[in-house]
């Protein structure tokens, strides 16, 4: 008769609706968590018009060709300390002004555009506001946007007191 009338604990003194409430409490927070962290680092790496840009990579290899064809090749330094930014293009054709694209691989929002002026024989200057940290790909044109005649492209890691090749390229 002992047996029959066992006292049973009431359902919040026992172990298993608590771990299923764990489990169900514990995937909530961590959906809401991943959808914080998702919406605040969004990279928007992906473009709008991706396919376009996609059949538009005849008009990339034939700016590499002209590059190549016109013997243009640049070496970049970068001094951390000061933030210029200097140049030597050698080949052909020296535009008045170059245009510097420093794409951060990962952020849209950290890339950047500079100006570059001819200063003499070959050299262009120009100054850049805050140190550079981590990997960028260059690209180097004389004129903004798609529409440039030529490109030279290279990959850096700031900060770096060496030179950079820049060279005909996609």
């Amino acid at each position: 008769m002992s047996a029959e009338h066992e006292s049973i604990p009431p359902w919040y003194k026992q172990f298993w609706p608590w771990f299923l409430i764990g489990l169900l409490a514990s995937s909530v927070t961590f959906s809401l968590v991943y959808l914080a962290l998702s919406i605040h680092f969004y990279d928007g790496t992906v473009k709008q018009d991706y396919y376009k840009q996609g059949l538009a990579i005849n008009k990339q290899l034939a700016k590499q060709e002209h590059a190549r064809d016109l013997g243009l090749k640049a070496v970049m330094r970068a001094d951390p300390r000061t933030g210029d930014i200097v140049i030597d293009l050698q080949g052909e054709r020296r535009p008045a002004r170059l245009f510097l694209e420093l794409i951060f691989p990962t952020e849209s929002s950290r890339d950047r555009s500079l100006i570059l002026e001819h200063i003499r024989d070959g050299r262009y200057v120009t100054m850049i506001d805050e140190p550079l940290n981590y990997r960028w790909y260059l690209h180097l044109q004389p004129a903004k946007g798609q529409d440039a005649e030529w490109r030279l492209t290279g990959e850096a890691h700031f900060p770096s007191d060496d030179e950079i090749a820049l060279v005909p390229g996609l």
